[in-house]
């Protein structure tokens, strides 16, 4: 399973590339407006990270365009900034004909704010190359995710979609291992996320039992 980050600001990716090899990146209109730089800067940077690599950076379009025509133009634009560039497109109707449209023309796309396998599957049958499944969002709201990720992974198997799922929206260590189990080829998370799933409390106390008995040892 890949590993990406979930942001747009810059010191967060350069971190993540030194530290962990990063995968590939998320970001979205929020993550953007965090950055607190503007959209084309930001993403001018962002490209630049990435230079020299294949590894991908979703880049969502205008939430307010809701014409397929205007998603498609939006996009082609975004894919000519960088060859990293993914063209993230949200879930409707639109959104689906869109990503059919970007994709004859080989351009690759992340069908985000994906909620239900019925929409995973009109994704996968529209050509997106990603599938982006939110977990904490459902959670947050009361519903199931135990098997999510596993049906969306069986859908795409079982009908031979070439679509790769990226877990999202994860907010704990248990989110992580439960999208690797279930089959997510992606996750993406925020820094933090990762940064303390790195680490557990028994960890912590083993460390330091080890370092009271390294300093009790006889040095001579």
């Amino acid at each position: 399973m890949k590993l990406f980050l979930d942001s747009a600001i810059t010191d967060e990716i350069k971190h993540s590339l030194e530290y962990w090899d990063l995968d590939g990146l998320t970001t979205n209109p929020k993550h953007i407006n965090n950055s607190g730089k503007p959209f084309l800067k930001v993403i001018e940077e962002i490209a630049e990270l990435f230079t020299g690599t294949d590894k991908p950076v979703s880049v969502e379009v205008d939430p307010h365009v809701t014409d397929w025509e205007q998603i498609v133009e939006q996009g082609i634009q975004l894919s000519k900034m960088s060859p990293n560039f993914v063209v993230k497109v949200g879930a409707s109707e639109e959104g689906f004909k869109a990503i059919r449209e970007l994709t004859k023309q080989g351009i690759r796309t992340n069908a985000t704010l994906i909620f239900s396998v019925a929409q995973a599957w009109h994704a996968a049958r529209a050509g997106a190359y990603f599938i982006s499944p939110f977990i904490g969002w459902k959670e947050n709201y009361g519903d199931s995710t135990t098997e999510f990720i596993l049906e969306v992974a069986e859908m795409l198997e079982r009908h031979q979609y070439d679509s790769q799922i990226i877990a999202a929206a994860i907010r704990n260590a248990r989110q992580i291992a439960d999208v690797a189990l279930a089959g997510a080829h992606c996750v993406t998370a925020g820094l933090v996320v990762y940064q303390d799933s790195m680490q557990n409390p028994y960890t912590v106390h083993g460390e330091k039992v080890f370092q009271n008995a390294w300093d009790a040892t006889p040095k001579s």
